[in-house]
């Protein structure tokens, strides 16, 4: 091949490079945001949050030592939630979690939104929505593992409130991390702003 053969060759390759890179990097950004749209099921009334719930799989086995370890180990850890107002699977997950309160003996409290987007980015969730729960040592408050993204059966955050605790107290996260009940992410839909109202 001649320099000129060359150096058209070379001029050709730098345009296709160019030119796929940002088509390459916008059908991954689109399989990565439509990903992202699937996991999440935004409700607005109780029939739908019904519905979705009824999907997802129930916890049905539990390890020997689940009831004694959760109580035994309720002065170690506490749950936190960011909630938003007038979100139906905040209040959903709120009821269950008062009602592990009262079972367990855990401390439950919610957290703002500010806090929630800054724990958000540091586990490096996909997104930051609410409500999204998390198990946390007292000893060590930046530790903290997510138990629900979005509201869940009983039964599943349960589940997961135990295996946090094992993973916060030594278990290996990766066993920790698979056997965790899947994230619903069923989440309340947000008003609309008073910008969008007015175009409409």
């Amino acid at each position: 091949m001649t320099r000129l053969g060359q150096a058209r060759f070379a001029w050709a390759l730098m345009l296709t490079i160019s030119v796929q890179t940002p088509a390459m990097a916008a059908a991954q950004q689109a399989d990565r945001d439509l990903a992202r749209r699937a996991a999440i099921h935004p409700v607005s009334t109780h029939a739908d949050m019904r519905l979705w719930i009824a999907r997802v799989p129930v916890t049905r086995d539990f390890p020997a030592d689940f009831e004694t370890m959760l109580r035994g180990q309720a002065s170690l850890y506490t749950i936190d939630m960011s909630t938003a107002s007038a979100c139906l699977p905040c209040g959903d997950l709120w009821s269950k979690l008062e009602a592990f309160r009262a079972r367990y003996g855990w401390q439950v409290r919610t957290i703002g939104a500010q806090e929630a987007m800054l724990r958000s980015g540091h586990l490096g969730l996909p997104w930051v929505g609410n409500p999204v729960a998390w198990v946390r040592p007292f000893a060590d408050p930046n530790r903290m593992v997510p138990i629900a993204i979005g509201t869940d059966h009983s039964a599943n955050i349960g589940r997961n409130a135990w295996l946090a605790a094992r993973m916060l107290t030594g278990t290996r996260a990766a066993v920790g991390v698979r056997a965790m009940s899947k994230f619903t992410g069923i989440v309340g839909v947000r008003a609309p702003t008073s910008s969008s109202q007015k175009r409409r």
